[in-house]
């Protein structure tokens, strides 16, 4: 037993020592954990990624209290983007603009415009905002995030220049299952943390834009038994065949069915979590800590497999059958899915 704990130790150490090592810093040897940059550090950072740093802007979104995210996502986001044309639109993660009733942009000088929705893609979960007046900052170009794998080294850049800059490491690409009905293929996991994550831009070293920031995960790198904290990337490769229609202003794709329901896996077994309110689900009489069990007589064994087969009930309106357990007890429920943009408070032309 206690070769076992010694083992499992050093396996510790060798996880929570990947990140500084891969940047440079000190080995296993000397730190176990990654450490923060001491004040007044300036980080090297490539020539080009230097040179797309002015074109990650600061975000600030107002939205109505009666907006259906306003109780989930709050009224007052504030986040990041990234100037991606000549034509003043901005790339940034969909949640900070969802429902938007006034957005403001601040450009790296500080200058402040103020923007609007032009797109939003609940399935990649990008979104788009345009410009009152030009932007002066050049445009990034989008790179190619299919290449990037474990231990390839990036710059995480926030509004604010090198200061609001790091280094980080690739440890996983996987498929992220979150609770809101969301599903992203290959997603970028990176470490160590960048703290303002919502729509910061993930750079290559020859300044593309490879991913924007997502979210905070406690498990962005699992192996050994541990694991390492880190953001989830939406990939920039998710967004080229949307990109077209999105900066048209259309929202992409045919709609897929949505309920309403979060969830959550524990022990094996698939549990509400929470129900939107005046979703489908509620209409249906889902309820919290009910146990997901089958979608259509098809058993359901994890999140995203739950995901899978409810689009495959057909496109937004088709009835979708659910086999659930409440206290113990087998029933089943139908629920009349619909369209998540209708029931999302979002403006007609999306």
């Amino acid at each position: 037993m206690p070769r076992q704990g010694n083992k499992s130790r050093w396996r510790s150490v060798a996880i929570a020592s990947l990140v500084p090592v891969f940047l440079g810093g000190s080995t296993a040897a000397q730190e176990s954990e990654p450490r923060a940059r001491p004040q007044g550090e300036r980080m090297r950072l490539p020539d080009a990624v230097k040179r797309a740093l002015p074109s990650v802007v600061a975000l600030r979104a107002l939205i109505p209290v009666t907006a259906r995210s306003a109780e989930q996502l709050g009224t007052e986001r504030a986040g990041h983007g990234v100037v991606v044309d000549e034509q003043g639109l901005v790339l940034t993660v969909g949640y900070l603009i969802m429902e938007a009733e006034t957005i403001e942009i601040i450009e790296s000088n500080g200058r402040r415009i103020s923007a609007s929705v032009l797109a939003y893609d609940y399935e990649s979960g990008f979104g788009l905002v345009r410009a009152a007046l030009p932007l002066r900052a050049q445009p990034v170009p989008f790179g190619d995030s299919d290449i990037l794998k474990f231990r390839d080294v990036l710059t995480v850049a926030g509004h604010g220049g090198e200061e609001a800059a790091q280094r980080a490491v690739v440890v996983d690409r996987r498929e992220f299952a979150g609770y809101w009905e969301y599903l992203l293929e290959n997603a970028i996991f990176t470490s160590p943390p960048f703290n303002l994550f919502g729509g910061a831009a993930l750079l290559s070293d020859d300044g593309t834009l490879m991913g924007i920031g997502s979210l905070f995960v406690g498990d962005a790198y699992r192996a050994h038994g541990g694991t390492l904290p880190g953001n989830m990337f939406i990939p920039i490769n998710r967004l080229k065949p949307v990109w077209e229609v999105m900066k048209s202003g259309r929202r992409p794709g045919v709609p897929k069915p949505w309920i309403g329901v979060y969830t959550q896996e524990v022990q094996g077994r698939l549990i509400v979590a929470y129900v939107s309110p005046d979703s489908p689900a509620e209409k249906a009489g889902l309820r919290r800590g009910d146990i997901i069990r089958d979608v259509g007589g098809a058993e359901v064994e994890a999140i995203a497999d739950f995901y899978r087969k409810l689009w495959a009930s057909g496109s937004s309106g088709a009835m979708v059958r659910l086999g659930i357990e409440r206290d113990g007890v087998p029933e089943e429920i139908l629920v009349r899915s619909i369209d998540r943009y209708k029931y999302l408070k979002l403006d007609s032309s999306l």
